[in-house]
């Protein structure tokens, strides 16, 4: 199996909050967009926080997150995976948070979009790479694959965290 890829991260100088993925699933791969599948939730979820509509063009859903100071990553740089499912992944290797970090000085929150990212997060960087402080939360995923909550339920613990 070949490794798949993650993205470069989306992010401005003075953004605030970063809000980590695992890796991109095989939609969002092929179409080369953060939460390109229909039925994830993330861009509804940003649309009704922070304008950053599903409607919009995949760009400008980018520029709105980029004015709120939001960056947007995954905690993966590679790995192998036969599906989208976050279950499936191994051979894993993290993106380089220390480098990102380092051109981040503002970034203060880590919001993870899902247990996997923060698992990983907490695995490969956590202790391995210098970081600075920061404060962590993890939030419901917003893949289809996590039809345990209602969207309601999500967008509330997304707006808890996102909008203090």
């Amino acid at each position: 199996m070949l490794p798949i890829h993650s993205f470069p991260p989306v992010s401005i100088a003075h953004a605030h909050l970063l809000i980590l993925g695992s890796m991109p699933g095989k939609q969002s791969l092929a179409q080369h967009q953060y939460y390109a599948n229909p039925a994830n939730t993330f861009w509804k979820i940003m649309g009704e926080l922070v304008g950053a509509h599903p409607s919009l063009p995949y760009q400008a859903r980018l520029a709105v997150l980029k004015s709120c100071g939001i960056a947007l990553w995954d905690v993966l740089a590679s790995c192998e995976r036969e599906s989208s499912l976050d279950a499936h992944i191994k051979a894993e290797t993290a993106n380089d948070f220390a480098a990102f970090f380092a051109r981040h000085a503002h970034i203060t929150h880590v919001c993870f979009n899902g247990a996997k990212a923060e698992q990983s997060f907490r695995k490969f960087v956590l202790e391995k790479q210098t970081l600075p402080p920061l404060t962590f939360h993890r939030l419901p995923s917003t893949s289809p694959a996590h039809a345990g909550m209602r969207y309601e339920e999500k967008l509330q613990a997304w707006r808890a965290a996102l909008i203090p």
